[in-house]
């Protein structure tokens, strides 16, 4: 029998997960805070309905982590403010460190 510790085989697509709480019509697109909870606290300019935040959010986000906006994704929370976003290809280490270097 074969050493299962041979294979490195996964179900699923590699990456990080980022809780965010928007706070939208700021006057400038920020990252404010990382709560105790690892919540991230994003401010954008765009107004409050759904789509313009989760457009300006996924955009915002591409920015500050250097990935193509289709890497991210909205898993949780498209009509709220607190909201869920996978990051695939980054790994947890490389995302907080570019969120932290971002931080106001």
């Amino acid at each position: 029998m074969d050493d299962p510790r041979k294979y490195r085989l996964h179900n699923g697509q590699r990456g990080a997960a980022l809780a965010i709480r928007v706070t939208p019509r700021a006057r400038k697109n920020e990252i404010t805070e990382i709560l105790n909870d690892g919540t991230v606290k994003v401010r954008l300019t765009s107004a409050d309905t759904d789509d313009l935040v989760n457009n300006s959010l996924l955009d915002f986000l591409a920015g500050v982590l250097g990935v193509d906006v289709a890497r991210l994704d909205i898993v949780a929370g498209k009509s709220g403010l607190d909201k869920l976003v996978t990051v695939t290809g980054l790994d947890t280490g490389t995302v907080q460190s570019k969120i932290i270097e971002k931080l106001s």
